[in-house]
């Protein structure tokens, strides 16, 4: 019997040994596309982490992969440009897992003067977000943000 136990073992450790091979990441790729010297800030939250501030100069990339939660998985980004990043958009930039996993998806996302484009890598990227201009923070925004100042 306990020959059985552990063929049974051998066989699961095997199993799943051979489906984490198989199995690829998903990945999400940002592309500082900018014109002049502009720096691309992004901030990246997942359902389970903050992937933290990113500051890319021209033609940089930054990337990161990750396996689909059986929860579902969704990774929101704010990116930022411009003179004091100025212009912002907040999108998502992932959206899978849940009961159909998926596994080896690409999501690139070229961040260029005229917006932010996106493609899964097999056709051209098509433009998605328009840049936002944030109001600068003043006293007077700051104060009615916190409601001490009536218009």
């Amino acid at each position: 019997m306990n020959n059985l136990y552990c063929s049974l073992f051998i066989i699961a450790l095997c199993v799943g040994l051979s489906n984490a091979v198989v199995k690829m990441k998903n990945s999400v790729h940002f592309m500082n596309s900018l014109g002049g010297n502009n720096v691309l800030k992004i901030h990246c939250i997942s359902d389970e982490d903050d992937l933290g501030y990113h500051l890319l100069k021209p033609r940089e990339i930054y990337e990161f992969s990750f396996y689909d939660s059986v929860m579902g998985t969704r990774i929101n980004c704010d990116v930022a440009q411009g003179i004091e990043f100025r212009f912002h958009a907040k999108f998502m930039a992932y959206k899978g897992g849940g009961l159909i996993g998926h596994y080896g998806k690409m999501n690139f996302w070229f961040c260029r003067d005229d917006g932010i484009y996106f493609t899964h890598g097999k056709d051209d990227p098509k433009l998605e977000y328009k840049w936002v201009p944030t109001m600068p923070l003043t006293w007077h925004r700051l104060l009615t943000d916190m409601n001490l100042f009536s218009q």
